[in-house]
């Protein structure tokens, strides 16, 4: 296969979603997970599976399933998460759970086993958040939705200085984007999904340093 392998979780909506159809336009082959379905998109280069980042055996299922399918990844993009304390003020323990274990657990061990499946100069991109930056936060609320940023943020960091000699590892903050992750996000958000994907292309395909916290939508690095 000449094409570049992308890998997408949370490929069904959204953000996800928006990233496949731009990637499949530009003469990727396109691999996207879902939770809850296989995704529902008829292409030749399109590959989909089922995922559920809260299950270890939903994530071992689809390793056996990539790994039998693929001899190698150029680009695996951690899209995936949940926010279901977004724009409340107290944590709660089952959505500080629930948050944690997507956002954090089941990305790192989804991510973990896949790492040598990348082709060298490979990619690995992790969407963030700029709410999970610690030096800008100066709001009380999304306790758990914050935090799950920060780690990812820092599993970011761990992963570009053990890879540092083959791949290039990112985060990104995708810009304040109109999905259903929170209600208001449908409301007041700037950014389009597809406008945000455009935006998360272009730094792609840019020679960004590795271990960066980049900002889409006003292309500028992150304070972590």
């Amino acid at each position: 296969m000449n094409k570049k392998i992308v890998l997408i979780t949370g490929a069904s909506k959204g953000i996800g979603k928006a990233l496949t159809e731009k990637m499949l336009k530009e003469n990727y082959f396109v691999i996207g997970t879902s939770r809850k379905n296989q995704v529902d998109l008829k292409h030749k280069n399109f590959y989909s599976v089922k995922l559920d980042l809260s299950k270890p055996h939903s994530i071992e299922q689809a390793h056996k399933k990539i790994m039998g399918e693929f001899k190698h990844i150029d680009l695996l993009i951690n899209n995936a998460g949940i926010g279901p304390d977004l724009n409340a003020v107290l944590p709660e323990s089952k959505t500080f759970d629930q948050t944690f274990g997507v956002n954090v657990k089941g990305t790192v061990f989804f991510t973990e086993p896949l790492i040598e499946k990348l082709s060298q100069r490979g990619i690995i991109l992790n969407i963030s958040s700029k709410m999970g930056s610690v030096e800008v936060c100066n709001l009380t609320d999304s306790v758990a939705y914050r935090m799950s940023k920060s780690a990812l943020n820092m599993y970011t960091q761990i992963l570009a200085n053990r890879l540092k000699h083959k791949v290039r590892v990112a985060a990104i903050h995708p810009g304040w984007v109109k999905t259903s992750i929170a209600e208001s996000n449908l409301i007041h958000a700037r950014l389009s999904p597809e406008e945000s994907a455009q935006k998360i292309i272009e730094f792609l395909n840019t020679p960004f340093k590795k271990g960066i916290f980049w900002k889409a939508e006003s292309q500028n690095e992150l304070a972590w």
